[in-house]
């Protein structure tokens, strides 16, 4: 990740993808391999489709989406329609970070991509919430 507190350029996309990569890699056995097959993508902004079909109205409340088939709901009959893909939305997480004050950017991206993670084994955010208290 290059150095932005030289320039005084938020943080990239390319520097949002290379922390999620990160925090993807350091997903433990016996779940590494079935997370390493999960796309990421980064945007600006979560699109007006996306939002409409989450009936969300503000674009900065969404930093990270799944978009596939959980695990426990996937079969061989299924189609694939494409990869299964977590979505990071860089302002989104950006303004998070900054009104947060005391997370690292770091950390705050491997919450969210670990939150997505759980999202392809089929867990809720209920079910995630139980274990993980930082979406409360």
């Amino acid at each position: 990740m290059t150095d932005q507190s030289d320039t005084g350029l938020a943080p990239s996309s390319d520097d949002i993808y290379t922390l999620a990569r990160a925090a993807i890699e350091a997903i433990p056995a016996p779940h590494a391999p079935a997370a390493r097959q999960i796309a990421l993508r980064v945007a600006e902004l979560a699109d007006d489709s996306m939002l409409e079909e989450l009936k969300i109205d503000d674009p900065f409340s969404l930093t990270g989406l799944y978009d596939g088939i959980p695990l426990t709901e996937k079969s061989v009959m299924d189609q694939p329609m494409g990869p299964d893909t977590i979505w990071l939305f860089r302002r989104a997480i950006l303004d998070e970070w900054i009104e947060r004050g005391n997370v690292s950017l770091a950390d705050l991206v491997s919450h969210i991509v670990v939150h997505e993670v759980a999202h392809h084994f089929g867990w809720n955010d209920e079910d995630i919430s139980r274990v993980d208290q930082w979406w409360l």
